[in-house]
């Protein structure tokens, strides 16, 4: 019976022991399905960035452009004057010790082009970076508020919807943004505690850059195909990134597929401003209301801008 009683426990302890090596067999499992997962969910990201790279960059770009607002802290808001819309991003709140930023870019750009200047920037510091008239997720309407006193007049209701005129802000602008602080500064002096102008157009310069002696000869030839800030082609792009920086950019050909892909579709918009802001009447406008600007005034220009 003794003997009986030690297989029965012999066998039991079999069974107890058979029983754990499938419990630990079945942790190694989940254990290396978890580690299987786990590198799913990294591989899947990869893939997707890949294939974006490869295959669709200009959303890539576009994605880029919001991870790094996320990281800068700024949020996509929208205001409105009427039915007419404004898309813009901002950080911060007014009424700090300094006074608020509108920042305004330049032909054919959009808001995101501030990005690398924001990121020196204080935390503390308002800033609002705006798409001008017809770029990007501001209003496309007509020739009308293409022209730069078109611009001042959506940008001065632009400043109205979001209330930024309760107290006097610091204006930037750079190229055709530039054209427009400056003539904004002349109309709208009690609005602003002061204005910074980069490369500002709209002025009548002592020597032709090599872009308005291009431009000139389109408008003898009226080749109007050929503007170099309006590229739809590889190559095109590559001349007007040489003509616009001084300091080559040396990006991966993927990278300019992605510029190249997200501003054909606006080539037409494009077209339309550049008419308007190198006509008749918005040509000069900086030159012509320069006197009448009374706001502290600074002026940026790099000493090799061809444009």
């Amino acid at each position: 019976r003794k003997k009986r009683r030690r297989r029965g426990s012999s066998g039991l302890n079999g069974e107890q022991l058979s029983l754990t090596d499938r419990r630990g067999l079945d942790r190694e499992c989940a254990a290396m399905e978890l580690i299987m997962l786990s590198g799913g969910i990294l591989v899947v990201p990869v893939l997707a960035f890949i294939t974006s790279f490869l295959f669709w960059p200009g959303a890539l770009l576009k994605a880029y452009n919001w991870y790094w607002r996320r990281k800068l802290g700024l949020v996509v808001r929208y205001s409105y004057s009427g039915s007419y819309r404004f898309c813009y991003s901002s950080r911060g709140t007014p009424g700090g010790a300094t006074p608020s930023l509108l920042l305004l870019h330049g032909f054919s750009a959009t808001k995101d082009m501030w990005l690398p200047v924001i990121k020196h920037l204080p935390r503390s510091q308002h800033v609002v970076c705006v798409d001008m008239p017809g770029h990007e997720g501001t209003s496309r309407t007509g020739a009308e508020d293409y022209s730069i006193q078109g611009q001042v007049a959506r940008i001065h209701q632009f400043v109205q919807s979001i209330g930024l005129d309760k107290r006097p802000f610091h204006l930037v602008g750079t190229s055709m943004g530039g054209n427009v602080a400056g003539v904004y500064a002349a109309h709208y002096p009690a609005h602003l505690s002061s204005a910074t102008l980069i490369c500002p157009a709209g002025l009548v310069y002592p020597t032709d850059s090599e872009f308005i002696s291009r431009l000139r000869e389109l408008e003898n030839s009226q080749q109007e195909e050929s503007i170099p800030l309006i590229p739809s082609t590889p190559q095109e792009l590559e001349d007007m990134l040489k003509l616009c920086c001084y300091t080559p950019l040396n990006l991966p050909r993927q990278v300019l597929r992605g510029l190249l892909d997200n501003r054909i579709p606006n080539n037409g918009f494009y077209k339309e401003v550049f008419m308007e802001i190198v006509g008749e009447k918005s040509r000069h406008s900086l030159q012509e209301n320069l006197h009448l600007i009374t706001a502290p005034l600074q002026v940026i220009w790099g000493t090799e801008d061809q444009v």
